[in-house]
């Protein structure tokens, strides 16, 4: 590489590294507006707690809030849709000594984890289970992997029958749930898609069911709704005898309804600090 070419590469680095702190300026600013916002001033709120470490945007912090909350009783996860391991809902238990079962689909992602995550597995405070999440097979795959009838968390990301695997599953009675709506469908508008055990995201706004159908759902199930993310992304419900007066009231979709902000998706990615790992 000749000095020219040296000169040029140092000015790219120089630019990239002066956009990625603009990057990460824009989205606190973007952020901190937000939550200006009057509804978000109750501090019985949860979108002012969030905060990213592992998560795709904020469910860190509101989920370490809920626990402030009401405590926690088995440090135990079960999440499902977990991708690489490195971006989902339960990664920063595992630093706070939890254990879990993670579900996933992917057989190059759960290569991945095993590889990331050799430790957490051999110990046994992680397990891994290979398999694409429908209701028929939800409560055996928990059940065979030992879990009591209470956990702390149950986390549903799968792009599609998040509602109908919720509905189905009766193994394990979780204290706390968080589950991806779809925000483009505001309240009082009730959408659930049609079950279809193979689904795959297609891209469009087809896909998963709106908040209200979830909150209904969650009422069914002994579930208040407590929150939702800043994104619109992600509602986050607690079993109702352990609610109290803990959270914001009304506790409808109507009042803690976010809409889909997906672009505050990326600007959070900006937030998450050096690329994500797992100590090997």
């Amino acid at each position: 590489m000749n000095s020219l070419d040296q000169t040029l590469l140092r000015k790219l680095n120089e630019i990239s590294d002066t956009l990625s702190k603009n990057c990460r300026l824009n989205a606190l600013i973007l952020i901190e507006k937000l939550l200006e916002g009057h509804r978000y001033q109750s501090n019985k709120r949860l979108e002012r707690y969030g905060f990213k470490s592992y998560s795709q945007s904020d469910e860190d912090g509101i989920l370490q809030e809920i626990f402030r909350r009401i405590g926690i009783e088995h440090h135990a996860f079960v999440e499902f849709g977990v991708g690489n391991g490195l971006e989902n809902n339960t990664t920063y238990l595992l630093y706070q000594k939890w254990h879990g079962l993670w579900i996933e689909g992917s057989t190059d992602f759960c290569q991945s984890i095993r590889s990331k995550f050799k430790i957490p597995i051999d110990s046994g405070q992680l397990k891994l289970v290979n398999q694409f999440v429908s209701c028929e097979n939800i409560d055996r795959l928990i059940c065979e992997c030992g879990f009591g009838r209470e956990i702390d968390l149950l986390s549903i990301d799968l792009d599609g029958n998040d509602y109908h695997v919720w509905q189905t599953i009766s193994s394990v009675s979780p204290r706390v749930v968080t589950i991806e709506y779809n925000g483009k469908f505001r309240p009082p508008v009730e959408y659930v898609m049609k079950y279809n055990p193979v689904h795959q995201w297609d891209g469009t706004d087809q896909f998963g069911a709106s908040l209200k159908s979830l909150e209904l759902l969650g009422q069914a199930k002994g579930y208040c709704l407590v929150g939702c993310n800043l994104t619109g992304v992600n509602a986050f419900f607690v079993r109702q005898d352990l609610c109290g007066d803990h959270f914001y009231s009304p506790a409808t979709s109507e009042d803690l309804y976010n809409p889909p902000r997906y672009d505050l998706v990326a600007a959070y990615a900006h937030l998450g600090g050096h690329a994500a790992n797992f100590p090997q």
